[in-house]
Formats: structure tokens, sequence, C-alpha cells
């Protein structure tokens, strides 16, 4: 088959399609022979040299995709060749075909393509484990979403407006703003231009926000907790602002706050299968309801991932980007 390798860690160009050996689904596993799949941040770390997969994982990059099944392993149920899903990866997603265990693929949603399909496993999972299995929005509270155009943030926003929560946003830029407008977001924040805790606390009255889901890490960190509110809960998913960065304890005391920082693609295999059930059960069916949509910024063929990746470096895109096959 063909999949994206990386021989050598670099710039896109770093990424070569070779013929590499097909998989084989082994217990409790399913073969899916790849529509599509989409370009994550996680994918340029590990392109760079950065974020190697699990050990015993898929070499390839790709933390999601859609298809259809092509064979079942033993002890698999409730699933049949030529079956069309999309679903959760460790990696293995830039290839035409990848093995998933069972608990990780999804039915593509009535109303919604088998590519663009592709768009959904790793934002719902991520999004709906974070905000709320781990830090509980609930209907009426505020959730302030950093990188809101992103896949990540088109995910939030639109699944925060669902339970009823309000959701303020930090964006680069009018037209990346105007964007998030369009999928519900309440409170608009231009980071290049405005403070987002100040901007913040006036739209909230000075009381903050009691979810912030955080991309930066450690440039954001102290601000962040200015920003919570009494109770509040920061949930941090990434580290493009840095690693390492002062925790003010009293802050964050005074205000019973909690802070929690989590990845998905090394978790265990049955974590991932009960976030994916959670998914399944809570976010799926807003999607035929109309109440979230994927939102795809644009489409390659997989023999161009370099210029995928190059787009996804420059931060120009709204929402995800997808490669097919």
């Amino acid at each position: 088959m063909h999949a994206i390798t990386i021989p050598q860690p670099g710039g896109p160009e770093a990424l070569v399609l070779a013929d590499v050996p097909d998989p084989a689904p082994g217990e409790g596993e399913v073969l899916v022979e790849v529509a599509a799949t989409a370009v994550n941040r996680a994918d340029v770390l590990q392109r760079q040299g950065f974020y190697d997969p699990p050990p015993g994982t898929s070499p390839y990059p790709g933390l999601e995709c859609s298809g259809r099944i092509a064979a079942l392993g033993p002890g698999v149920s409730g699933w049949a060749v030529g079956d069309e899903v999309c679903a959760l990866l460790t990696g293995g997603g830039y290839a035409q075909r990848v093995v998933v265990p069972a608990g990780q693929l999804l039915p593509v949603p009535d109303g919604v393509d088998l590519v663009t399909a592709a768009a959904l496993p790793e934002a719902a999972c991520t999004v709906w484990s974070n905000v709320f299995m781990i830090a509980h929005l609930r209907p009426g509270e505020t959730v302030l979403v950093h990188g809101g155009a992103s896949g990540i943030g088109t995910m939030a926003i639109q699944l925060a407006k669902a339970v009823g929560a309000r959701v303020a946003v930090t964006a680069g830029g009018p037209e990346k703003l105007a964007r998030c407008e369009e999928l519900g977001a309440d409170v608009l924040i231009d980071y290049r231009e405005q403070d987002f805790v100040e901007e913040l606390r006036a739209a909230t009255d000075g009381a903050g926000a009691d979810v912030v889901l955080d991309i930066i890490g450690a440039k954001y960190l102290a601000r962040n907790v200015s920003a919570l509110a009494l109770n509040g809960r920061l949930a941090i998913i990434g580290m493009q602002g840095g690693v390492k960065a002062e925790l003010n304890i009293g802050a964050l005391m005074a205000k019973r706050a909690a802070v929690t920082a989590t990845t998905l693609r090394a978790r265990p295999v049955q974590e991932k299968a009960a976030i994916v059930a959670a998914v399944r059960e809570h976010v799926w069916p807003l999607i035929p309801a109309g109440r979230v949509r994927p939102v795809v910024h644009a489409t390659y063929p997989l023999a161009e991932a370099a210029e995928a990746h190059r787009v996804m470096e420059s931060s120009t895109h709204v929402g995800k980007l997808l490669l097919t096959l």
C-alpha cells in the first residue's frame, strides 16, 4: 500500500510517499480502507521529530480517518465488512489502509459524506473528553476557547453552544473571528490586538470563564488562571507556547480553581473506547440535527501532504485540513 513516511525529521518536504507493507488486524481490531484523513498539529510535531508514536503503533502520521471496513479481526462484533466508518487513531491515517481497535470506530453520521467525516473524530473526542468529561462545562457557564478558528476550536464552539454555554474565543484577525461568530461564539477577542483577560472580564462583569480550553500552554498559563472564574477549570491540551512556566499557587487557591492537562494519543485503548462511546452518545445525534457540523478549510490528495502541512503551519486556515486517497 501507499503511505506517507518520515525517513528523516524535518520540514514539510520530509513527508515521503512510499510503498509499505499492508497492516493486518489482530484481536479486537478492524482493517479500514482509508478514504480520507486529517492533518493535526500532532502530525507536524511528529514530522519535526518531537512527537514519536507510542511503541508498537503505526509509524505513519494521521490521528483520524474515514473509510470502509475491509476486514475484521478475531473477536470483533457489531461491525461488518463494507461499513462506512470514521475512527480515532494512534497513528497511521496517512495510508491506504490502517488497523483500528474496534472501540475507536464511529459510524459516519447521517448527512455527512465519507470524506468529510474524517474531520470529526479527533476534534470531537478531544473537546468532549476535556471540556465535558473532565472540566464538566454546564449550561449557563462561560467557556473561553483559545484558537477558536482551529479544528478543535470550531468543534468546541459548536458543542458548547449546543449544551447552552456562553462561548468566548480568541483568534487572529477579524476574518477568523467572523467565522467563529458564525458558528455561535458570543465574545470575540483578537489576541493580536486585545488582552483576553481584560476582554473576558469586561464581557462577564468581572466574573471570568468557568472553563478555559487552552492549546498554548506555558505562555498563557498565568493569564489563563487570571481569566478563570471562582471554581474555574483550566484544561490544557497543547504546548504551542512552550512547556515550562511559573504557576502562582496562591492565585489558583484563591479561585478554588483546577488545572488539568491531557493528551489523547497515548491513552490506553480502554480509555479511548470510553471517550469514543461518549462521543457517539452525546455528540453524534447533534450532527444530523444540524447543531454541530464539521468545518473543512481545504482538501488535498495524499501525495500533497507537504502542502497541507505548510498551510497548517501558516495558521491561515479555519477548521480542518483533509487528505484524500
